[in-house]
């Protein structure tokens, strides 16, 4: 067992300790409306060869001992007075989330991973499921794993798999386990509804004081809390706006017909394009898939200057790849050729979001919108015009990578569409950029011809990276 090893399932052990689901994520969980409103993620692992069966049960169910939430379900209060708190399933069983299928080629592991992606959570049940697909020529194989957000945003998703996967092909023999809870804990929602009937009433004289106090410090200084509140009001209107015109090529959206796709592209001359464009390897993505895109539309013979697309931004820095973000949407310019430029162009643009107040506004609205009935937070949720593209960058493992004794050659995560075309999420694995994205094929009229073009996006940001001689790499 190596120290690097130990040290990632030690991590593994502690991770999201929290007892109850985050403002943000009871908002998501009772807000969902599946699959158009869906909180759920894909994720394919491609693998050089078909896993020991036996092996790959063994250490699943090492992993869901190791990491205790992989055996917990949402529990809800009967009443929305207290957020859902995670609970043992006294009836878990590993035999439903985790199964075996035989496919012929990858092309079908896509489609099946699709119809598993689709198919909602039995939410009375841990929110996750595995499914490892055998029988792809030279004997390689795929592990598909569903998510739900509740249990871990896709970041938090890729993360998990990179702590539990292991450093070495061979077994090993005495992994560290997780410490037994010290009971069985079975929430009961008509109890957590009344223990948060509880807090809310010996919290009252408290914020009644608090809320006294900050009206009379408003009152002494009137002017000051009204402009604060007309510049924070300004910037969730201009969050909320659309930032350009949707694409009519990129509609009509039903949500419900789901298409994956997979791409790879080497990460070096992506990071060099970034750089040249004085961008973060976010923005090179963006740019990456904007370029498909805008091929796109010149096949469709579609003249569109620009699309609104929705971003990761820092709420750290501006460079920053860290966990702390918000989701906000940009214009991106799709008529902008040179991909050093679309780069450039898309820094601009997350850059003039930083200086918006209003960036965590969902943060701050979930705790009050989550006391209402659930209706009115898939309300909420539809009330930002969706973008026509979500792009994010994930950062993966940075070396290699097994599972039961398999080598782990690609990650692709396959996020949601709430409301958007398609969702492209890049993870970094190793050198490679693994490029999964997700469309909703009622809003696309010709599938296959977006694929080339997103295919032939990659080569073009890869060919304008410079070599060591300064001139261009060439298409891979």
């Amino acid at each position: 067992m190596s120290e690097e090893d130990v040290e990632r399932w030690t991590a593994a052990a502690t991770w999201t300790a929290s007892a109850e689901l985050t403002p943000v994520q009871t908002l998501l969980w009772r807000a969902e409306r599946h699959p158009v409103q869906s909180s759920t993620s894909t994720v394919v692992v491609d693998l050089d060869r078909a896993p020991d069966w036996e092996r790959l049960v063994a250490a699943a169910e090492w992993g869901t001992r190791l990491v205790r939430r992989l055996r917990q379900r949402v529990v809800d209060p009967l009443v929305p007075t207290a957020p859902p708190t995670w609970a043992d399933d006294p009836t878990f069983d590993l035999g439903y989330h985790l199964r075996r299928e035989r496919v012929s080629s990858r092309d079908e592991v896509l489609a099946q991973a699709t119809q598993v992606a689709l198919r909602p959570f039995d939410r009375s049940r841990p929110l996750w499921e595995g499914v490892l697909f055998e029988g792809l020529p030279d004997g390689a194989a795929a592990y598909v794993l569903k998510i739900h957000h509740a249990l871990a945003d896709p970041l938090g998703t890729v993360q998990l798999l990179s702590m539990l996967q292991s450093g070495r092909r061979e077994h090993t023999p005495r992994k560290p386990l997780g410490a037994e809870p010290a009971t069985s804990v079975d929430a009961d929602p008509v109890e957590l509804a009344v223990a948060g009937l509880r807090v809310d009433v010996s919290t009252l004289p408290e914020a009644a004081v608090a809320t006294a106090r900050t009206l009379a410090h408003a009152a002494t200084r009137p002017q000051v809390v009204v402009a604060s509140a007309l510049r924070y009001g300004a910037s969730v209107r201009r969050l909320m706006t659309q930032a350009a015109p949707p694409s009519p090529e990129l509609s009509p959206r039903t949500g419900k017909r789901w298409s994956f796709l997979t791409l790879d592209a080497p990460l070096d001359p992506l990071r060099a394009v970034a750089r040249q464009g004085g961008g973060t390897l976010d923005d090179a993505a963006v740019a990456l898939v904007l370029g498909g895109l805008r091929r796109y539309h010149e096949r469709r013979g579609s003249a569109v200057p620009e699309i609104p697309v929705g971003v990761r931004v820092s709420l750290d820095r501006a460079d920053d790849l860290g966990n702390r973000f918000a989701g906000a949407v940009i214009s991106g310019p799709l008529a902008v050729e040179d991909p050093v430029d679309r780069v450039a162009a898309v820094r601009g643009e997350v850059l003039s979001l930083h200086t918006e107040r209003a960036l965590e506004v969902l943060d701050v609205a979930a705790p009050v919108v989550n006391r209402l009935p659930s209706f009115v937070g898939a309300a909420a949720l539809r009330t930002a015009v969706p973008p026509d593209a979500f792009v994010l960058t994930l950062p993966g493992p940075p070396r290699r990578r097994y599972m039961a004794g398999a080598q782990v050659q690609g990650m692709y995560v396959l996020g949601p569409l709430p409301g958007a075309a398609l969702t492209v999420s890049l993870v970094t694995c190793g050198d490679t950029a693994c490029i999964g994205v997700n469309v909703d094929a009622s809003a696309v009229a010709d599938l296959e011809a977006l694929a080339e073009c997103l295919a032939e996006g990659v080569e073009e940001m890869v060919s304008a990276a410079p070599a060591a001689d300064g001139q261009s790499v060439g298409p891979t």
